[in-house]
């Protein structure tokens, strides 16, 4: 069952209520028990004018833990010495606890409605994609993005709602605010493509670990460092997390983007760990670089 989040309106008022030597300890740790709270998250914060208010000291709470709960509260605060109810008093709440007070039948069918609104909007918000294509080459025209037009059919056709980023020019901080501003923008996956190389300007996979240090990043080949235009030791690509978003960084070639989808597309349906999904990735561009160089040698 899912959680609801109190929107900040933690506050719990009973009222009218007298307090006649009352311990504010007991009573908090009353409506904890009854609640299924911990008693640390629940503190007597005023008493005046025969209203009570208590704050709920967490920011999410589960439906079984309101729902038809004020006869119980009500009944519970009867047993404690000092505490003196009548058949005015009643519990109130400007958020969502006030489903406290709420008629039973009808709180289950508003939380029923909730929680399905509620699925619905994270099966949205879960398909929700962007793609990015990194390259001065790409930046001036000189070639063609063929890699996000790849991308966004295999994505569309599993039920994906796609949108193209834009060309990003190769520089680190650039790509990781670029990243960072689509997931805060509630995009739950983002594919790059290009920019995995080992020269100078080649820094996606940098900017991935900026956003996560601990993302996963398999070597495709590696190099000799140094030698010629390699300024790095090798050409990676990586699969990382940042918030609740996956982010992947595929190669540029768009047959090495082809022949990632598939498997891309396995993994969006399975979750493996990014470090399972990374390296299936790898192994598979390594067969495909195999082939290429095979080829090129006949």
């Amino acid at each position: 069952m899912n959680e609801f989040d109190l929107l900040k309106k933690n506050e719990l008022k009973f009222r009218p209520i007298t307090l006649e030597g009352a311990d504010l300890n007991q009573i908090a740790a009353t409506i904890a028990e009854v609640m299924q709270l911990d008693q640390a998250e629940v503190l007597v914060t005023d008493y005046l004018d025969h209203v009570m208010t208590l704050d709920i000291l967490r920011s999410t709470i589960y439906p079984h833990q309101i729902l038809a709960k004020k006869e119980p509260l009500l009944a519970a605060l009867t047993q404690i010495p000092g505490v003196h109810l009548s058949e005015q008093t009643g519990v109130y709440s400007e958020g969502m606890l006030g489903w406290i007070a709420a008629n039973a039948e009808d709180a289950a069918a508003a939380l029923h409605n909730a929680e399905a609104m509620s699925a619905s909007i994270r099966e949205r918000l879960s398909k929700r994609a962007m793609i990015f294509s990194t390259g001065a080459e790409v930046l001036k025209g000189e070639i063609k993005d063929t890699n996000s037009i790849t991308i966004a059919d295999e994505l569309q056709h599993q039920g994906y709602t796609v949108r193209f980023g834009g060309t990003l020019r190769d520089d680190q901080e650039l790509i990781a605010g670029s990243l960072r501003k689509a997931v805060f923008e509630g995009y739950s996956l983002l594919i790059t493509t290009g920019g995995v190389g080992a020269e100078s300007k080649d820094c996606t996979v940098e900017a991935l670990l900026d956003l996560d240090p601990q993302a996963a990043t398999p070597y495709i080949c590696t190099f000799q460092k140094g030698h010629g235009r390699h300024v790095k030791d090798g050409v990676r690509i990586a699969v990382g997390e940042f918030e609740d978003a996956l982010i992947i960084t595929l190669p540029g070639p768009n047959d090495e983007v082809r022949a990632c989808m598939p498997l891309v597309m396995q993994a969006l349906e399975e979750r493996p760990s990014k470090q399972q999904f990374a390296e299936t990735l790898a192994a598979n561009l390594r067969d495909t670089l195999r082939q290429k160089m095979q080829r090129h040698a006949h």
